[in-house]
């Protein structure tokens, strides 16, 4: 009884702190994507943080906001291009 009771205290322990360590946006953010991680160049426009997720990290656990910058899961995803509608055609 005694080993049942230490292997669920030690399960609750590794569970807590993976919850503890991860960051709101790592965790609730979706899959990140290629725009997310990669560093943007030189001259290439700054990519967009979530505001949301950022204040989460800050108020509920500190370290989780490294998180979130570390696996890029912090910065909102690829802006969607919108294809330009034609101009009409006049039909005579």
């Amino acid at each position: 009884m005694l080993k049942i009771k230490s292997l669920l205290t030690e399960a609750a322990i590794i569970s807590s702190c993976a919850i503890i360590l991860s960051g709101c946006a790592t965790v609730f953010g979706g899959p990140r994507t290629s725009y997310q991680v990669t560093k943007p160049l030189d001259g290439q426009p700054q990519r967009q943080v979530r505001v949301g997720a950022l204040i989460a990290d800050i108020i509920l656990f500190l370290p989780g906001t490294i998180v979130d910058f570390a696996t890029g899961a912090i910065y909102k995803p690829a802006p969607v291009q919108v294809p330009l509608a034609s101009p009409p055609v006049e039909m005579r």
